[in-house]
């Protein structure tokens, strides 16, 4: 949907006859009585834009000529025709979906090229002629066409604008002057424009300065972002240098332990081999005495014996056998764990050190945005106002949800002039006619809209809606939502200021910026909204015995948040008290 609304969503040419329907969307009145038309044989209706649905077919509400100024331009000249001529032939375009058409041409339209501030119409060519040669016409003043030429006429004397009132700061016709403006300090509009146009002028020259200053800033940090990329180039070049000259050393200290090791086992090694050597030489000496002891015992020469039985115990007794000692706790152990505590230490002194790197790195930003107007939005007194309660954890039950009522009234500053608030300002009302209020520049002047007085921030709140009627939207937005026109920037749940849940008689729709997502859940017409700003949630329940979740939002609030509502023709909203 385009956010200017300047052109049907069904035949992509400007509005005839703009109708709205529930959920807010707006068409021609034959587009969309033929799209509707074929839905009647299978009795869904949804809506051509958004698909929302419907369980009969809604009644679209025509706009009012004096409300819709981002249409009326483009509007056949007649509104009371029952059904306005049908559309163009979109295959044949004259005059562009950015262009202004001219009010003169049926059927298809010219291109507009000059807008007449005294007929306050624009003319195409071929219709400008009897300005030019017509004497009765000398007089009308023309310009180059301007589009929304509706924003010239007085909406209450349907005159066209020629004077500006400094008291109310308001452009006013000539009969404004007699009554609603009386005594006020007036000057022509052509005088006003050439003070504002001096200021203007001093304006355009701080833009100006602030583009030179955004393009050195832009400068700034492209020259940065080319130093960054060759920093990091140049680091992980030397880290990976770095590194592989610590892998090599590490490489070195495996070769040294190795060589290490294989020295120490092959000198153990040399040293048992000796002393096997020598073990397996005594070994056989030995046997061969033990040899001629046994043949000497045997001889039954007994000069003999006793002559070799000396000669065998001197030499015996003559002859000390060292003893080989063998170490049994001998082994490389010490050295795997000399190995492995060193590898111990070499991990918590990379972390430690990877670690502080990493915190040095972190601390120097590369760039930021010093927002300091944003710090500057909140006033003193508008922080004194803020609810504000503990952290708590999620509810579970209604019982749990009530302990973070909180109390909302409808401020009616912002209330669209059709809607009648009753009941304390806790209910309102779509009405045909329009409410006494006073002039407000938070109003919303086009959607039927309304917002809570109370703004809503830092901690958790709950409250309960009643709902009734064809359809209605709740939700909360930040303070900063447009409030004038027809726009996506003003609709509730349609920018990235607001979070919105509209409620139809068959379905549920939720909606934020350019996502929407389409619900399916049992009819309710009292929804629970809880509000937790700290932890960024905010959930959507029916209510009854058991809170039934339809739909949780989760975002980061940045600023207090305010709930509003949007409110159909013949539906109505209602904040119920809970305390």
């Amino acid at each position: 949907m385009s956010t200017d609304q300047d052109s049907c969503y069904l035949c992509k040419e400007y509005f005839r006859d703009p109708v709205s329907i529930p959920c807010g969307h707006i068409f021609c009145t034959i587009c969309l009585k033929t799209y509707w038309d074929h839905a009647d044989r299978t009795g869904s209706y949804n809506c051509p834009q958004c698909r929302v649905a419907y369980n009969k077919r809604p009644t679209p509400r025509r706009l009012q000529s004096t409300r819709s100024s981002s249409y009326s331009v483009h509007t056949q000249p007649s509104m009371s025709e029952a059904y306005p001529p049908p559309p163009p032939d979109p295959d044949y375009n004259y005059a562009g979906p950015q262009d202004v058409g001219c009010d003169i041409c049926m059927g298809k339209k010219h291109k507009a090229i000059k807008t007449c501030l005294m007929c306050l119409a624009s003319y195409c060519e071929k219709h400008l002629k009897p300005h030019y040669e017509n004497p009765g016409f000398k007089r009308h003043k023309l310009v180059d066409e301007i589009g929304h030429l509706d924003r010239q006429i007085c909406p209450q004397h349907q005159k066209g604008l020629e004077l500006f009132c400094k008291t109310d700061q308001m452009c006013i016709c000539v009969l404004c002057t007699v009554k609603e403006h009386k005594g006020h300090d007036m000057v022509s509009a052509e005088q006003e424009r050439n003070e504002e146009q001096q200021r203007l002028g001093a304006t355009q020259a701080e833009i100006q300065e602030k583009i030179h200053e955004r393009l050195k800033q832009m400068e700034e940090l492209k020259q940065a972002v080319d130093s960054l990329k060759s920093s990091a180039q140049r680091a992980m070049q030397e880290c990976e240098k770095m590194f592989g000259e610590m892998m090599r050393s590490i490489e070195r200290m495996q070769q040294e332990m190795t060589k290490l090791i294989s020295s120490n086992k092959r000198a153990a090694l040399n040293n048992a081999e000796g002393h096997l050597e020598r073990l397996t030489g005594e070994i056989t000496d030995l046997k061969k005495r033990d040899n001629e002891i046994t043949q000497l015992s045997r001889t039954e020469d007994h000069i003999h014996f006793i002559q070799s039985y000396h000669m065998l115990i001197a030499q015996t007794e003559a002859e000390e056998l060292p003893t080989v000692s063998v170490n049994p706790y001998f082994s490389f152990g010490p050295v795997t764990k000399a190995v492995s505590e060193m590898k111990i230490h070499l991990h918590d002194f990379s972390n430690e050190e990877l670690v502080k790197v990493a915190k040095t790195v972190n601390k120097m930003p590369f760039c930021q945005l010093d927002d300091v107007k944003r710090r500057n939005t909140i006033k003193a007194d508008e922080v004194t106002a803020v609810y504000k309660t503990p952290i708590m954890q999620e509810p579970q039950h209604r019982e749990d949800f009530l302990k973070y009522a909180c109390v909302l009234t409808l401020d009616p500053n912002t209330a669209y002039r059709q809607l009648y608030l009753s009941r304390g300002n806790r209910k309102a009302t779509l009405k045909r006619d329009p409410q006494d209020y006073p002039e407000s520049a938070s109003r919303f002047d086009c959607l039927p809209q309304v917002l809570c007085k109370e703004p809503l921030s830092g901690g958790a709140f709950y409250w309960e809606v009643e709902w009734s009627g064809e359809g209605a939207s709740v939700g909360v937005t930040y303070k900063g939502i447009k409030r004038a026109g027809y726009g996506d920037s003003c609709r509730i749940g349609y920018n990235r200021k607001s979070w919105s849940l509209f409620c139809s008689d068959s379905s549920y729709s939720a909606r934020h910026s350019k996502d929407q997502v389409e619900i399916n859940a049992p009819y309710s017409s009292r929804i629970g909204i809880f509000l937790d700003h700290s932890a960024g949630t905010l959930s959507f329940y029916t209510v009854g015995n058991t809170m039934s979740l339809i739909h949780q939002f989760k975002a980061s609030f940045a600023e207090p948040v305010y709930p509003g509502f949007w409110v159909w023709y013949e539906s109505a909203i209602t904040i119920n008290q809970l305390s």
